[in-house]
């Protein structure tokens, strides 16, 4: 009688009269509710990996992915890139006594001019970029020292900016327009092209300044306070220019008032942060005439034509000019290429090492099932 007792449970598993029967005083059972999902009920289907599913497998991912890297990394190669090194730090550089005697405090532009060759044209629209190396532009607190609403166009941020900017913030007891250290940074190097034609000539290139920036940038994030553009010097009046600035926002470009201010798009593409310490930055693009069979940019002798005006030798840097057609995956970059040719390439592999494998040792194993 005690052992049958002692087992009566009722029908949620539970003895009468203990906690979680329903009695009195009774607490609510913490079993889970009879469902298909809470008791794992569900219907699952789990693979069962053979050597008649495995191989077609990676067969198929490498006969699919080596073609796909070879064009890729092809396309990559047909990008034609140009690259010159302007820092001024060799000795015998045409910009050395540029980078020696340039601070952030000069008073005075220093001009410098370097020549280099083209020995191939570059046809279609050629982008013409600036690259800066050791220059760590994704660094926590550099991110970070900005003011959105202010340069989306809020008054009261203008004259109040984020506590984020410090210590660019104020300047001279009044407010800096664009506050932080990402503003207080800008690239602000001019560079011309030219083109020494075999006479002797110097024919400049013509660059195209705008258009440079993302559209969501130049249109959303980036708006200038009030409505009219014409009269940036009144609405800016009671804001100071950034400490390292030669001149306030509203003279970034004042002969085009939809480039002007914090719609400047050199300004707005500084302002996008780069992820790593060398990076490069889109400064103008060479656009090729229509109805012209002549190369955008032909083989020859040109020249840079650099207002030297950043100064990167006080944390090691280096200064580039870059000259860079696209193609429709975008820049050259052969990684991606690399990286297909690579897996497609190591699973074809190890496509041939298991059915080597198997080829060897799947007979006798079928062998051994077999009863005598």
């Amino acid at each position: 009688m005690m052992a049958s007792s002692y087992n009566a449970k009722d029908e949620d598993g539970h003895h009468p009269g203990s906690v979680g029967s329903g009695g009195p005083g009774a607490v609510k059972s913490k079993k889970p509710d009879n469902t298909a999902f809470k008791q794992q009920r569900l219907p699952a289907w789990q693979p069962i990996l053979t050597a008649g599913t495995v191989l077609p497998a990676f067969f198929m991912i490498g006969l699919i992915f080596i073609p796909i890297g070879i064009g890729l990394l092809v396309t990559s190669n047909n990008i034609k890139e140009f690259e010159i090194d302007y820092t001024g730090v060799d000795m015998f550089s045409p910009c050395f006594n540029c980078s020696q005697s340039y601070s952030w405090n000069s008073t005075s532009a220093c001009t410098c001019s370097v020549p280099f060759t083209l020995d191939q044209p570059f046809e279609s629209n050629v982008f013409m970029y600036y690259g800066l190396s050791n220059f760590y532009q994704n660094h926590r607190r550099y991110v970070k020292s900005r003011d959105d609403s202010q340069l989306n166009g809020d008054k009261s941020s203008l004259l109040n900016p984020s506590k984020e900017c410090e210590p660019y913030r104020t300047s001279d007891k009044k407010s800096i327009a664009p506050c932080g250290a990402i503003a207080n940074s800008l690239f602000n190097d001019t560079l011309e092209l030219f083109y020494i034609h075999p006479n002797g000539s110097r024919i400049a290139i013509h660059l195209v300044k705008t258009g440079i920036a993302w559209w969501t940038d130049k249109h959303v994030k980036f708006r200038n306070p009030g409505e009219n553009n014409n009269n940036l010097s009144i609405v800016f009046q009671d804001t100071s220019k950034p400490v390292n600035w030669r001149k306030p926002v509203y003279e970034l470009d004042p002969s085009d008032p939809d480039n002007n201010g914090f719609i400047n798009e050199d300004f707005i593409v500084w302002m996008r942060t780069a992820a790593l310490p060398t990076f490069r930055k889109l400064y103008r693009i060479i656009q090729k005439k229509k109805d012209n069979m002549t190369p955008t940019l032909p083989p020859g002798n040109y020249s840079l034509e650099v207002i030297y005006n950043y100064p990167v030798r006080s944390f090691d840097g280096r200064k580039r000019m870059i000259l860079s057609t696209i193609s429709w995956m975008g820049g050259k970059n052969p990684f991606l290429g690399i990286a297909y040719i690579t897996v497609g390439s190591v699973c074809f592999f190890l496509g041939v090492v298991l059915l080597i494998i198997h080829h060897k040792y799947g007979n006798r194993n079928n062998n051994a099932d077999i009863p005598n």
